[in-house]
């Protein structure tokens, strides 16, 4: 009887081993997913804030003397584009705060409330990125064919380089929404898990 209880308590503490592998194994990819997602929109924040280029056209002439003007392209004339630049700049802070919290581990946990908070910081986080990025997309757009029923030229025919800088700033921002949505998803499944609930009521 003794033998098989100990041959029960080694199978037990076998599957509490396997357990915590997979647990750990998990956090690792929380945690690389936080690193890629921190990295595309920093890339999209820094490339979109710096995004500017000066350009002379040719507007009149005098006999045979072209009168020549000198326009700039910049993010912060345009209200979407300062506002993707904010709610990426924002992301990349969140997720610089939450691998710091991953790498200092869970000895801040307070029975379960760290989960709980990392849960609702991320939704807030991806809300956010999302509704930058339907905005600076849709003026993208705009800036790139125009709109003739509103009589809006398109000024990608001239700002080349201008448009193509927010473009990668764009498909940077939309890596790191994508890897956004599935980390939320990941940090709900973790806080929802029925150890981790039983473990948070426990004293």
């Amino acid at each position: 009887m003794a033998s098989r209880n100990g041959e029960e308590e080694k199978v037990e503490l076998g599957f509490n081993d396997v357990l915590h592998e997979t647990k750990s194994n998990k956090d690792w990819i929380l945690l690389s997913l936080r690193v890629v997602a921190f990295l595309a929109t920093t890339a999209a924040t820094l490339v979109m804030a710096l995004n500017k280029q000066t350009k002379s056209f040719v507007v009149g002439t005098i006999g045979n003397n072209p009168i020549t003007a000198t326009l700039s392209a910049k993010f912060n004339q345009t209200p979407a584009f300062i506002f993707f630049v904010i709610a990426n700049g924002n992301a990349s802070l969140h997720n610089l705060v939450m691998i710091a919290l991953d790498v200092l581990g869970p000895q801040y946990d307070y029975k379960g409330l760290r989960l709980a908070l990392i849960a609702i910081l991320d939704m807030l986080t991806m809300a956010l990125a999302s509704a930058g990025d339907g905005a600076a997309t849709f003026m993208s757009e705009l800036g790139r064919n125009g709109n003739s029923h509103a009589r809006w030229v398109k000024i990608c025919d001239k700002f080349e380089s201008y448009c193509n800088r927010g473009g990668g700033a764009l498909i940077a921002s939309f890596i790191g929404f994508i890897l956004l949505l599935i980390i939320t998803v990941m940090s709900i499944a973790k806080l929802l898990k029925p150890n981790r609930i039983s473990h948070a009521a426990s004293p």
